[in-house]
């Protein structure tokens, strides 16, 4: 990974892991909403989603790393089980994007530690 890819991985991976823990927790705040509320709340979720998907999307771009496909199949899975209303079984495919991200994250930022640029 060149420095300009480390960069933009790195930025880029920040980013999806707030989101992706702030999906994970409203999630969880979801079991003590009413029914109306929970179905706003998975409205908001799923826009979340999308945003997210679109710096997955840009990230990819970018940087050409295939380690984001992957991320991003846990992100439609995560969405796929709101949509089929199994909202719990999401958070194990928001977890499991979670980890690959950071592992990204990790690898981008070892590369800018390596140059002297952290």
């Amino acid at each position: 990974m060149n420095v300009p890819t480390a960069i933009v991985a790195f930025s880029q991976s920040e980013k999806v892991k707030s989101g992706l823990i702030w999906i994970t927790q409203t999630l969880e705040l979801l079991q003590g909403l009413s029914i109306t509320e929970q179905q706003g709340a998975e409205k908001v979720i799923k826009t979340m989603i999308d945003m997210i998907a679109q710096e997955i999307h840009v990230a990819r771009n970018m940087t050409q790393d295939d380690a984001l496909d992957d991320i991003e199949k846990h992100m439609d899975m995560a969405l796929v089980m709101i949509n089929s209303q199994m909202t719990p079984e999401a958070g194990y495919h928001l977890t499991q994007a979670l980890t690959r991200v950071t592992s990204l994250g990790q690898r981008s930022m070892s590369v800018l530690r390596e140059k002297g640029l952290l």
